[in-house]
């Protein structure tokens, strides 16, 4: 039984159809999120009826960017990077549209399913998963279940504050928080400001043996060792993946392990660090399982 799957974040809407374990016919579409919510709604429409013209499915799972009521399928807020989306009853307007099943979760919780039926998280029953890219997202696995608060929002990492002193909530509620220091923007941000040259983490890591450039990337990776340090002595979990495109930078992985080792009490320190292992086939792939998922 095939499952139309997508993932819709700020940048690209991937989607694909899955079946027995496999994800097929790929693509990827702009999400244009810039144009607000239903503009995005529209895209998703769009991507979906272009599969049913050539593909059947008999249900559809939807990974995506904001936070999401999983029961009533809808958006319950989403910032600025797609204006008008907050309160769109996602669910429900893909089931009257396209009369099958549709099951809705956020994308940091979707790659954590993805994580613990299919990559690092397998086996595994209580795990925590952050991704560090844009922001700094987070899911929470306790007894072999996700953990989704009193409101299906719990894991917002990114939120933990780690420089009070720079708390201005007028300006930023997320400001002193974890996320504007330990993203893969806020390293891009502080590279780019002392070398205009280094515009992405591409380009930063291409340049890591120049000591003032390491020092920038050594001062970033504490930034993401002190968040970890609380979560770890927080939820005890036996194991912590973390995902994003600067995982994959073997420098990266091995500092935070040996940082976070040295700044935590002993008996917590046989918490696993690993790095995610589905990519960005994440999202796809826990929101193709949606539906075997209790909350």
């Amino acid at each position: 039984m095939a499952t139309m799957v997508l993932d819709i974040g700020g940048t690209a809407i991937k989607s694909g159809l899955y079946e027995n374990g496999n994800l097929s016919e790929l693509r990827e579409t702009a999400t244009e999120a810039s144009q607000g919510g239903p503009h995005v709604l529209a895209r998703a429409k769009q991507i979906i009826s272009g599969y049913k013209n050539t593909c059947s499915f008999e249900k559809i799972g939807i990974s995506t960017a904001g936070q999401v009521d999983p029961v009533k399928g809808c958006i319950i807020y989403a910032n600025e990077n797609i204006p008008g989306y907050t309160g769109t009853m996602l669910k429900e307007i893909m089931e009257q549209e396209f009369h099958v099943p549709v099951a809705v979760q956020n994308d940091v919780n979707a790659a954590a399913i993805g994580e613990a039926v299919f990559g690092a998280g397998k086996g595994l029953k209580d795990f925590v998963c952050l991704t560090y890219g844009t922001g700094v997202g987070g899911a929470m696995f306790t007894g072999g279940r996700l953990y989704s608060g009193s409101s299906f929002s719990a894991g917002e990492f990114g939120g933990i504050v780690v420089h009070p002193s720079d708390r201005d909530i007028q300006k930023d509620m997320f400001s002193g928080c974890y996320e504007r220091y330990a993203s893969t923007t806020a390293l891009v941000r502080e590279a780019s400001r002392q070398y205009p040259a280094l515009s992405n983490g591409r380009m930063i890591f291409e340049h890591q043996q120049e000591p003032k450039v390491r020092q920038i990337i050594d001062h970033w990776i504490m930034e993401i060792v002190y968040g970890l340090i609380t979560i770890v002595h927080m939820m005890n979990p036996s194991c912590a993946i973390l995902g994003g495109g600067v995982m994959e930078q073997p420098y990266v992985l091995q500092q935070i392990q040996e940082r976070l080792y040295q700044n935590l009490i002993p008996s917590f320190r046989h918490v696993e660090i690993k790095k995610a292992e589905l990519g960005n086939q994440a999202g796809m792939l826990g929101a193709a399982v949606l539906d075997s998922v209790s909350y």
